[in-house]
């Protein structure tokens, strides 16, 4: 509560120095765009589904394409408008998917080896975005902001690395036993299997050397194709960009924004990540926070009726759930 209180405040603030009145007209000038970018969005998350999709074991006719992308959708959804940090959204994909059939050890591996490998896809993109950029624009604003990109980009790396060797030692079983170990009062074996069984799923998913090449470059798709929403936001908020550009604002953007994952949605943090970077393609400071608006709306428009699915999905499966339970005299 107090981060998101915090990114709160700075939103507010970058929206006051700039004048509230010049960022909503620039906003106002996209007019029916934001549906358009909304729709378009749909694209790069079909795509971010079918990384999860490829992780399924195909014997489980259970589940399919259709359910991760409505796993994706409210993991998004649940990521963008909840004050869960970006933890709440993995753990609800988790849940929609065992509900929809999937083992929950199955589901878990699969969301987690995904999350780590979309991770990593979008290092490799912040880095392509450097590397094109640098390779088109000779100023010292870019030599400076190529050294902080490779330092914040090299710590994330090593978190990155640091996640997959503790997955492949048996994180989650590890991590309840230390839970265990601090509320003691209860058995926690059952808890504790589940968990270990959960860490054999993982390894065994990594050890798939074919599935996890899928899911890297079905994540990496994503976040290329995820360019055109910028490109299409900034044309239609009557301030367009080259192709390069717009890669250089959603790669870095993207990256700034992943860093921040602690405060809900990033609030605020996004909005500074693209004042940063709007001068570096000539973009004036009111368009840059209207392109981050572009951005809250989309998650809106799309958010807001994904939460909504959660909420009757939830319901369902637990009338469902009710059904099944043996009747109490």
């Amino acid at each position: 509560m107090i981060l998101l209180t915090i990114g709160g405040g700075l939103f507010v603030a970058l929206l006051a120095w700039q004048g509230f009145g010049s960022v909503v007209s620039t906003l106002m000038a996209a007019g029916w765009g934001l549906a358009i970018v909304a729709a378009f969005h749909l694209l790069p998350l079909v795509l971010d589904a079918g990384a999860i999709s490829v992780m399924f074991d195909r014997k489980q006719k259970e589940v399919t394409e259709r359910d991760a992308v409505f796993a994706r959708w409210i993991g998004e959804s649940v990521n963008s408008l909840l004050p869960a940090g970006q933890i709440g959204g993995p753990v609800m994909m988790v849940r929609q998917l065992s509900q929809r059939g999937l083992r929950m050890r199955d589901a878990a591996a699969a969301i987690t080896v995904s999350t780590t490998l979309q991770a990593l896809a979008q290092i490799v993109f912040a880095m392509l975005g450097l590397l094109l950029f640098g390779a088109s624009a000779a100023h010292g604003a870019m030599q400076d902001l190529q050294t902080a990109a490779l330092i914040a980009t090299g710590v994330l790396g090593a978190m990155i690395v640091g996640f997959y060797i503790a997955q492949r030692r048996g994180l989650f079983g590890k991590a309840l036993r230390v839970v265990s170990k601090v509320f003691g009062k209860r058995d926690w074996s059952a808890l504790t299997t589940r968990a270990d069984a959960v860490d054999v799923a993982v390894r065994e998913l990594y050890d798939q050397r074919g599935k996890v090449a899928a899911s890297f470059a079905f994540s990496l798709a994503g976040w290329i194709v995820g360019t055109v929403e910028v490109w299409l936001a900034l044309r239609f908020l009557g301030h367009p960009v080259g192709w390069i550009d717009a890669l250089l604002l959603e790669s870095l953007g993207q990256a700034i924004r992943g860093a921040a994952f602690a405060i809900p949605g990033s609030l605020g943090v996004q909005e500074g990540g693209y004042l940063l970077l709007a001068p570096l393609v000539g973009l004036p400071p009111e368009a840059a926070l209207a392109l981050s608006l572009v951005k809250r709306a989309r998650e809106l428009l799309l958010g807001l009726p994904g939460l909504l699915y959660l909420h009757f999905s939830e319901r369902s499966w637990q009338r469902r759930r009710a059904t099944r339970l043996p009747a109490v005299d």
